[in-house]
């Protein structure tokens, strides 16, 4: 057994690519190498800007001979059936082995020297090789068949054990030399073994693992940071990045000039990110510092003076531009960049930012018209109607990360109020995993439309997420939603307000969303959409919440009912799509998904679906505890054999109060009987009064009887009076259960 070594050395590999091109490296070697009937005992895989590198540890020095047999013709096939198979196994007819009718030939492969299989297998890697991006060079380039690579290859090493792999690939001969860091070692160094190929480089100021280099830059500088009293930023992907960019990394500590400090903590930091990978640094107030940390890829004589004369030259200009955008943007006001937002598309079929901007402001107004959200109204319109309009402006144009974030600093300078420049600068938040959840009312209110908007207008259009396949981020957006919902506690009868944002989204591609009013409640008695022609205005309610008015006359061919029709299926469709999102997230919380489908799918079928987050969370909690504990076993399983019971005889009947036994009950049917009746009206008000654990104990206490019936009781009794009467009570038994949760979909 002997070790093999690989480097494939190259121009500058991108640092985003590294890790990927690593782990394909140990992808293509291990399949090759199982093509052939080798496996290596473990495989290492680097990457540094200059090379990739693989070592495979416990490779044989030669490949198991193997038998194998293959199948070929009928033996009554015609001869040339018969004679292609010769040619491809190169055997003889006497060779082949006839069985029940059909020719097998047995072909002996003897074993191969592992250094032939690598020969053959490294070059069909390089070739196959999957980098995001690649490119062709040198004389070769002019055929669309010479090698691609991510940057022009260079050198190959390839040793197994001290022998090397010999091959050419693309005029480079594959041997045992390599080069050092580009400008501590340029010359070549020989490689000896896979054995002493690390410490080699190491001698070389190479750094081979990408790890130890990432150890290395966060040590360093937060060392440098701390030897001038200042404090490092944490950012894992700045310390990535600069660790692909790094053979020798040694970190620095730089200033600019402290008057950029008038210009946003984020475009500093953004600007220095982005375009320079420096590290930002705070003060030992947390405040941003006149300073930061570059990494250098060599250890200078003068001890890093002139790289950090030249960065810090570089970061003034760039802090310049940004500076140049900042107070340029500060000139604007928030309200003349919003009035461009018509020259920005939503999205194609979806008309433009602007459009968008009306609806999430008249949702927004309408969620505190209803008192949903406790905020002020004017607020919350003026905070929507402001919220994108720094899409418009240079900084954001520059960094597009930024939008919101901007748009709140540039509210408050402009002199808004800190609720409505809090609510621009946070309306996007939560953005992911770990982000801080928005609490304020205006802001929660202008986020809520927002990203109800967004995932109904997407809905609309059939762009559901699909798989892993979501381009327009809308599984991100619930996830921000319910976080908000149940952190908050913001009691918000969903079905209802996505009928009310898809009303919203209908009238405005109807052109008359500039109409839209929210009037009060109309009587019970009134139709769900009625048009008022007199008046010249088309009224539309739906259940206890949507009513939306707006100009008939702007709509004059309107079908009756169409409005509502598309906004109920739209509704549903996303109250699907968020049940599936609330598993995700409370299943960290230990929550198990088929209590969340037992409660979402309560009322379901009448329109009285449980649609409230917090409520359902609340209600999910407490069925959990009590289909876990050996009460609510037992009854989930008495439940279940009701249910089966009923369904198999198809019982359409009573599913309320019992009305009587036309018999003399057993004692079981009367207990039951009984215990429905004290048993409902608890469990009822517990529901009603939001006490879950309530209901679940009033629930209890139909364990017992539940049991007696199905030991003493026949259901299908001969006698229709008797099986009629029992399988209401069953219906009944059922009914209870329903008013706390969809028994059928909890599993078990």
């Amino acid at each position: 057994m002997t070790d093999f070594l690989l480097e494939l050395r190259s121009e500058e590999i991108p640092a985003r690519m590294q890790a990927k091109a690593s782990a394909d490296l140990a992808r293509l070697f291990a399949e090759r190498l199982a093509d052939a009937g080798l496996a290596a005992e473990a495989v290492e895989t680097w990457a540094t800007p200059r090379r990739l590198a693989l070592v495979a540890r416990g490779l044989p020095l030669e490949t198991a001979a193997v038998s194998e047999e293959v199948k070929g013709p009928r033996t009554s096939a015609p001869p040339q059936a018969l004679e292609g198979f010769l040619r491809k196994t190169g055997l003889k007819q006497d060779q082949l082995v006839d069985r029940d009718g059909i020719w097998f030939a047995t072909l002996d492969q003897p074993g191969r020297r592992t250094a032939d299989v690598l020969a053959e297998a490294i070059p069909a890697i390089i070739r196959a090789f999957p980098w995001p991006k690649s490119m062709r060079w040198g004389a070769a380039s002019v055929s669309t068949e010479s090698l691609r690579w991510v940057r022009p290859l260079q050198g190959v090493v390839a040793l197994l054990g001290e022998e090397i792999v010999d091959f050419e690939i693309a005029g480079i001969r594959s041997g045992a030399a390599t080069v050092g860091h580009r400008f501590h070692h340029p010359g070549p160094i020989t490689i000896g073994s896979a054995g002493d190929y690390a410490e080699k480089l190491r001698a070389c100021h190479v750094i081979l693992d990408p790890a130890e280099r990432r150890a290395i830059i966060a040590e360093s500088a937060a060392r440098a940071a701390a030897d001038a009293g200042l404090a490092l930023v944490d950012d894992e992907g700045l310390l990535a990045e600069n660790a692909g960019l790094t053979e020798w990394p040694v970190p620095l500590l730089g200033r600019f000039d402290p008057a950029f400090l008038d210009v946003p903590r984020e475009v500093i930091q953004l600007t220095m990110r982005t375009n320079q990978k420096y590290f930002a640094v705070n003060d030992a107030a947390g405040a941003l510092a006149p300073a930061f940390v570059c990494t250098a890829n060599i250890d200078a004589s003068d001890g890093g003076a002139a790289i950090v004369a030249g960065n810090q030259k570089v970061l003034s200009a760039r802090l310049s531009d940004a500076k140049f955008f900042w107070e340029n943007d500060l000139k604007v006001p928030l309200e003349e960049q919003a009035k461009k937002l018509d020259q920005i598309v939503f999205h194609e079929k979806l008309g433009t930012v602007a459009a968008k901007v009306e609806r999430v402001a008249k949702l927004a107004e309408w969620l505190v018209q209803e008192r949903f959200v406790r905020a002020d109204k004017a607020e919350v319109a003026a905070a929507a109607r402001l919220a994108k309009a720094d899409l418009l402006t240079q900084s954001v144009g520059e960094f597009p990360e930024l939008q919101g974030t901007l748009g709140g600093y540039l509210a408050r300078a402009q002199g808004k109020s800190e609720a409505i420049a809090g609510a621009v600068r946070d309306h996007y938040r939560p953005a992911g995993q770990g982000d801080a959840v928005p609490a304020d009312p205006v802001t929660l209110a202008v986020n809520i439309a927002d990203r109800l908007d967004t995932l109904v207008a997407f809905f609309s259009i059939g762009e559901k997420p699909t798989g892993s396949r979501d381009p327009f981020a809308l599984r991100r957006a619930a996830l921000g939603l319910l976080q908000m919902l149940t952190k908050a506690g913001l009691r918000l009868p969903l079905g209802d307000v996505l009928v009310q944002a898809a009303v919203l989204l209908i009238v405005s591609r109807l052109g008359a969303l500039s109409s839209v009013s929210f009037p009060d409640l109309l009587d019970e008695d009134d139709d769900e959409h009625v048009i008022t022609a007199e008046v010249g205005t088309y009224t539309y309610r739906h259940g206890d919440h949507v009513v939306v008015r707006w100009k008939s006359s702007l709509t004059p061919n309107l079908e009756r009912g169409k409005v509502i029709e598309e906004a109920n299926d739209l509704a549903e469709a996303i109250l699907d799509f968020f049940a599936d999102r609330l598993k995700v997230q409370q299943r960290e919380a230990g929550v198990r998904h088929d209590l969340i489908d037992a409660v979402f799918a309560l009322g379901r079928e009448d329109g009285a679906a449980e649609d409230d987050i917090v409520r359902m969370i609340a209600r999910v909690k407490a069925l959990q505890s009590f289909v876990e504990s050996p009460q609510g076993a037992d009854l989930l399983a008495g439940y279940k054999r009701a249910a089966n019971i009923l369904k198999k005889e198809e019982w359409s009947g009573q599913n309320g109060r019992n009305k009587g036994f036309s018999y003399s009950p057993l004692a079981e049917e009367s207990d039951l009987d009984d215990a429905l009746d004290i048993a409902e009206p608890k469990v009822a008000q517990a529901v009603k009064d939001e006490e879950f654990e309530r209901a679940m104990t009033a629930l209890a206490a139909l364990r017992g009887p539940v049991d007696a019936f199905f030991d003493k009781v026949t259901v299908n009794d001969p006698d229709p009076a008797k099986r009629e009467a029992r399988l209401a009570l069953l219906a009944r038994m059922r009914k209870a259960v329903h008013r706390v949760a969809d028994f059928s979909r909890i599993e078990g």
